[in-house]
């Protein structure tokens, strides 16, 4: 479906602003080659803009530009979230931004968003660049929740969202990745900020504006975890969608968008998880050294980090007892998503990791993936059995994926001495023991921190970045759904909620929303 749009040139050569525009291209479809398709792309937008004004674009185009976004060929497990919405995040500003002065419909300069003068769908003080700005629609189809326990509404005449903050980027989305949260929300009625409201918290896409010093250009293919969920203009589910320039991913041309999307915010629930709660360096990987976490918040002045995760943060392990190269760590859910990342992420940095699975159905992948020790999760004795007989009951670091009892159980299979040696860490990424050892350190991974923090952000971004590239990640195992776009995701949701996809992750194209 063609969708006119407003294209805003960029003050460079004719090839330049092609290279940039080809995104928008219809030219792109799954089996086509990201490469063949921007190089017939870029013919034509030459050719277009070269007849009408001799090679030189003009200052602003409108034109019958399909806005299908890039279908390149090519997660839904434990990815953790942010805690529940406490009240005094339910005022969202008329952007979609929480605003923590007494008007919610005001900026922090007093000037009423609603009354600000609008170019090309944004703010006329607004911090956008207008040479590195592209294409873009008025008006997109979002989903809506309206109220909890229902289904999401598709609604095909929302305002597109607009860039207000430097090291904003405007997104086309190609792909979103599904995860638990997305249906666990709304059915559960937590993590809501405000209502009607828009969800999703993974998704890829394209770069098409950019803002004042981001490290971004317009063309970039980029993967989004969208964690900062209060601010609905980062949501997943619509066609376009804003994300800072240090929580934003850029893709190789070699690893499909697809799988771009199902990364996100299992990455960073894994990262957060080690680096911070268990003090992991990422620099100990050798092949592609990675950020230490924990000495860039030390670094940083106490009340930049929010104050509900700062003594995660600061607090969270002693230098001394920060997990080392060849130290045991026993993942519990390890084929869900961020399980199978936080593995691979673990092995890169020299750790033994203890999986606990339905090993049967993902022994194999766990293997591959570097899995020292396999245990199956059925027999939950005998797993505790096993574990705290390999590691001599001496195991320290625990993650579990899955929920309150599981973490239970792992929490028996943890060293625990109130005089001998330093303590022990679980993390419960979806629920904690009800009754805990006080010989015990439990944990609750900082996601906010990601967004919050542009040094801690930036950094991790950026070594996924050289991960990917190097292919030092394997990517999570897709399921793509080519048909219907938003509008299939009511379904999508209801395979991932029955747990008939386990281990895999659910995307859904957005090719077909065009």
């Amino acid at each position: 479906m063609a969708t006119t749009t407003t294209c805003v040139a960029t003050q460079q050569q004719p090839a330049a602003e092609a290279k940039a525009a080809r995104f928008f291209q219809d030219e792109i479809v799954i089996g086509r080659s990201r490469e063949e398709a921007a190089v017939a792309s870029e013919k034509t937008v030459v050719a277009e803009y070269s007849a009408k004004t001799n090679g030189v674009v003009p200052e602003t185009v409108t034109s019958e530009i399909p806005t299908t976004a890039e279908n390149a060929v090519n997660h839904s497990d434990g990815a953790a979230v942010d805690s529940p919405v406490a009240a005094d995040d339910a005022h969202v500003s008329v952007n979609g931004v929480k605003n923590d002065s007494p008007s919610t419909d005001s900026q922090p300069n007093g000037t009423a968003v609603a009354d600000q003068p609008q170019v090309n769908g944004h703010s006329a003080d607004s911090p956008v660049d207008s040479v590195d700005r592209l294409c873009v629609a008025s008006t997109q189809q979002v989903l809506l929740l309206h109220a909890p326990k229902e289904k999401y509404t598709l609604v095909t005449d929302h305002a597109v969202p607009s860039i207000i903050h430097d090291r904003e980027v405007l997104i086309k989305i190609s792909a979103i990745g599904l995860n638990p949260i997305d249906w666990k929300a709304p059915a559960f009625n937590f993590g809501i900020p405000g209502l009607p409201w828009i969800f999703g918290r993974d998704l890829a896409g394209t770069v098409i504006q950019t803002s004042a010093n981001s490290r971004l250009k317009v063309g970039d293919v980029v993967l989004v975890p969208s964690t900062d969920y209060r601010d609905i203009r980062k949501a997943a589910f619509q066609e376009y969608a804003i994300a800072t320039d240090y929580n934003a991913a850029r893709i190789p041309a070699k690893t499909s968008i697809h799988a771009g999307a199902s990364l996100g915010v299992a990455f960073v629930a894994a990262a957060l998880a080690l680096g911070i709660s268990f003090g992991l360096d990422f620099g100990n990987c050798e092949k592609v050294p990675g950020p230490d976490l924990l000495r860039i918040l030390r670094g940083l002045d106490p009340k930049e980090i929010p104050e509900d995760v700062r003594d995660e943060c600061l607090s969270s392990v002693s230098d001394s007892e920060r997990v080392k190269p060849g130290e045991w760590v026993a993942i519990w859910g390890a084929s869900t998503t961020t399980g199978y990342i936080a593995l691979q992420l673990a092995k890169l940095c020299g750790l033994k990791v203890i999986c606990v699975a339905d090993i049967a159905r993902h022994g194999a992948r766990l293997l591959d993936a570097g899995a020292d020790l396999l245990v199956d999760r059925y027999d939950t004795t005998r797993a505790v059995e096993i574990v705290r007989g390999v590691t001599q009951g001496r195991l320290r670091f625990g993650v579990d994926m899955v929920g309150r009892e599981t973490a239970t159980i792992l929490q028996q299979a943890l060293f625990a001495s109130e005089h001998d040696g330093p303590a022990a860490h679980l993390i419960g990424l979806t629920g904690m023991p009800k009754e805990k050892d006080a010989r015990i350190r439990y944990h609750a991974v900082p996601i906010k921190i990601f967004h919050s923090s542009p040094a801690v952000g930036e950094s991790m971004v950026t070594w996924v970045e050289r991960l990917l590239e190097t292919n030092s990640l394997t990517l999570p195992e897709v399921i793509i759904r080519r048909e219907g776009g938003l509008a299939d995701v009511n379904d999508a949701l209801e395979l991932l909620r029955d747990g008939s996809v386990g281990g895999k992750r659910i995307v859904i194209d957005m090719g077909a929303q065009n």
